[in-house]
């Protein structure tokens, strides 16, 4: 016989079930046993394709096991000290090229968009993974108490100018956010490098401080809002994708347990692929069907003096340290198979 007191205790036991079935669990009650805060070179609205989905994947996955705070560009430290704060621990690991954070390594040089070093960004991968750099920078950054995790590739880099490029002599005094190497190596062409902190570009370009950008392609031009205060797109570019990586504190690094190692790597995979199709797909879209920016080009003819000029550069770069001619040498005899192997691979 059922009592009433029997039947309100198991409709409060069925009631106890039902609501614990419909709260979700609770994966971050207490603190997760690892914390790492990672900075990337990104602002907000870039970083929310070319990291954010990683991180938060990651998140999801290592639950209350470990955690990695994500911090945008500048926002901890400014991205020229990135490296320096990373190697004492300030900040646990970066997104970032080598040559945005200064680190100082003999490869510094090389990330970034260093000039017709790639054609396509599937150059960049396979660069590290099929050709030997990977192991390069693992020596270099060892030598300086860090990790490097994994490199990738990016958009390409153009120019996006308030004022019409149509050949080399338009670029002679041309105020232009870039990096530091591509900077370096257009200053020969009359380009006047502009280094500022990422989140002020688009003010300068609005008050005159600059008169254009090569810091990226079309897809993030419009991403980032360059595309709302630039006029033009110049379709000639000084590389064929962007060369970043993640880092982290080789001491922080080392005291991941293996199996969180491997999912770091899994997720900065994921971000790389990522990358490579919404770059690919948001370049060739933006060219076509944008309807902010003028595409203008200077002849082939022409810009086969800018692609000459590379050659010379990587040579003196070359003669700087035998790490700088290895890595030379890596990229001269890819880029000859390249053309060699003809096309999809190179088109004359």
């Amino acid at each position: 016989m059922t009592t009433r007191r029997k039947f309100l205790a198991s409709a409060s036991v069925a009631a106890l079930a039902g609501a614990a079935a419909l709260t979700p669990p609770r994966l971050y009650a207490q603190e997760p046993k690892i914390r790492w805060r990672l900075q990337t070179y990104a602002g907000p609205a870039l970083a929310e394709h070319v990291v954010k989905p990683a991180i938060d994947s990651f998140n999801r996955i290592a639950g209350k096991e470990m955690q990695i705070e994500l911090y945008f560009a500048d926002q901890l430290v400014p991205t020229g000290e990135l490296f320096r704060a990373m190697q004492k621990g300030t900040i646990d690991a970066v997104q970032s090229d080598d040559d945005s954070m200064a680190s100082p390594t003999e490869v510094t040089v090389f990330g970034g968009y260093f000039p017709f070093a790639s054609r396509y960004s599937l150059d960049v991968p396979v660069l590290f993974n099929q050709y030997g750099l990977n192991e390069i920078w693992d020596e270099e950054y060892s030598k300086v108490g860090v990790k490097h995790l994994s490199a990738g590739a990016w958009d390409p880099c153009h120019f996006a100018t308030k004022e019409p490029i149509h050949s080399l002599e338009d670029l002679k005094g041309k105020r232009v956010f870039t990096f530091p190497t591509a900077g370096r190596f257009m200053s020969q062409f009359g380009v006047v490098p502009v280094q500022l902190p990422w989140e002020d570009i688009e003010v300068a370009v609005q008050t005159g401080e600059l008169d254009g950008i090569a810091w990226s392609g079309i897809t993030e031009d419009y991403t980032v809002g360059w595309a709302d205060v630039t006029n033009y797109f110049l379709t000639n570019n000084i590389s064929g994708a962007w060369a970043g990586s993640f880092f982290a504190n080789m001491d922080r690094y080392n005291e991941l347990p293996d199996h969180l190692k491997e999912l770091l790597k899994l997720t900065m995979d994921s971000s790389h692929y990522y990358r490579q199709w919404w770059y690919w797909g948001g370049e060739a879209k933006l060219r076509t069907d944008g309807t902010k920016m003028k595409l203008t080009t200077i002849p082939d003819k022409e810009w086969a003096e800018v692609e000459k000029a590379a050659r010379v550069f990587w040579d003196e770069v070359a003669q700087e340290s035998e790490t700088k001619a290895r890595v030379v040498k890596i990229l001269k005899e890819y880029n000859e198979k390249m053309e060699k192997a003809g096309r999809p691979y190179r088109y004359t």
